[in-house]
């Protein structure tokens, strides 16, 4: 764009335009003046947020400042998630790294306000490693799989890949993060009535898991039979909700639960003579060598490490190459803690959000 504007009433096929005063617009949504059209291919994005910090306003007069800045960041860059702790009452900010992070803090400062940040916290997901069938992940990921899709097309597709008809058949949802619950009940009384209590509760218990109170991922929820109240007054969301929620986390801890942590894939170009110095620093830092390549003379190293493990990866990379090294980091995906960390990593996420030190075990969300 130049510095002077033009105003004009009409563009032909091929023309981009600046438009003005649009809001609650996301990046990649199709607009149109006419009620029949066919929109753009929709943007899918290949990560997810891994990295969240807290930020606060220096003055808190700047608060509602503040909040209508993170709304307009948020619509701008979908790959940044703003939200707030409820019961901190903190503002955070989620994105792909360390850098993406440090970029948002910039436009925020560019505006004129000071804040003060959190150091950076790894986000982490829980998971159970029992297999529940045939996998869908991919096709959910590909977008052949949808909650506002076909349901009869639905229910082919996943009878393709080997699920059971009358499971194909009773998927209520799919959310975002990988999430399926269907109903596989017979003759169970009252179930569309409280089909929306029942996924009320289900996204309860998804949002917060019962490990480390981290969002689940890749779980298939199935209601398999229930038994309700004749009266009204007694299956209502205060019951049904919490008997959703409880019924999913015994399950869940009986299903050999563990987390997730994001792994993020690091490629680097050096000279011939550092390549032991990348190697080493990469292997340090729980991480694994994929390739090695030799081109010309640099030699390209692809390789995977946790994110937790790439904070100060700047610092050292530079130290150990002397600052000959080009790297990147992009999120590649999430792989299970190992099973000596797990404890640890548990324990310093509950402590960090005020819970007891150890999780709670099925029984515990069994009543007697």
């Amino acid at each position: 764009m130049g510095p002077q504007r033009e105003i004009v009433g009409h563009l032909s096929a091929g023309n981009i335009p600046a438009l003005l005063g649009l809001e609650n617009v996301k990046a990649g949504e199709t607009l149109a003046s006419v009620k029949q059209f066919v929109p753009f291919e929709a943007v899918h994005y290949v990560t997810e947020p891994v990295v969240t910090i807290a930020v606060e306003p220096k003055f808190n007069r700047d608060l509602p400042k503040l909040v209508e800045i993170l709304r307009k960041l948020s619509l701008e860059d979908p790959n940044l998630v703003t939200s707030i702790n409820e019961e901190t009452g903190e503002y955070l900010i989620a994105g792909m790294g360390t850098l993406h992070l440090e970029i948002a803090n910039t436009l925020i400062t560019k505006t004129g306000m000071e804040i003060v940040t959190s150091k950076p916290i790894v986000i982490y997901r829980e998971a159970v490693r029992k297999n529940a069938g045939p996998a869908v992940l991919d096709l959910i990921k590909q977008g052949k799989l949808s909650e506002y899709g076909d349901k009869a097309e639905m229910a082919k597709t996943l009878r393709s890949v080997g699920w059971e008809p009358e499971e194909a058949r009773g998927v209520w949802s799919i959310d975002e993060p990988f999430n399926m619950i269907l109903d596989v009940t017979k003759g169970a009384q009252y179930m569309q009535e409280v089909k929306d209590m029942v996924l009320a509760g289900y996204r309860w218990g998804i949002k917060e898991g019962p490990i480390a109170y981290e969002q689940i991922r890749g779980l298939k929820v199935k209601v398999t039979d229930v038994s309700l109240h004749e009266d009204p007054v007694h299956r209502g969301p205060a019951q049904i909700m919490p008997m959703t929620r409880r019924a999913m986390f015994v399950a869940f801890l009986e299903a050999a639960p563990t987390l997730l942590e994001p792994v993020q894939k690091i490629t680097t170009r050096v000279p011939n003579e550092l390549l032991g110095a990348v190697t080493s620093v990469i292997t340090q830092k729980r991480g694994k060598i994929v390739s090695v390549d030799q081109k010309g003379h640099l030699v390209s190293v692809v390789g995977e490490m946790p994110t937790a493990e790439s904070f100060d990866l700047s610092e050292v990379m530079r130290s150990q190459t002397q600052g000959r090294a080009f790297w990147g980091l992009e999120f590649a995906r999430w792989s299970p803690v190992p099973t000596s960390l797990l404890q640890t990593v548990v324990e310093g996420i509950r402590k960090r959000k005020g819970l007891s030190l150890e999780p709670p075990k099925a029984s515990d969300f069994m009543e007697a």
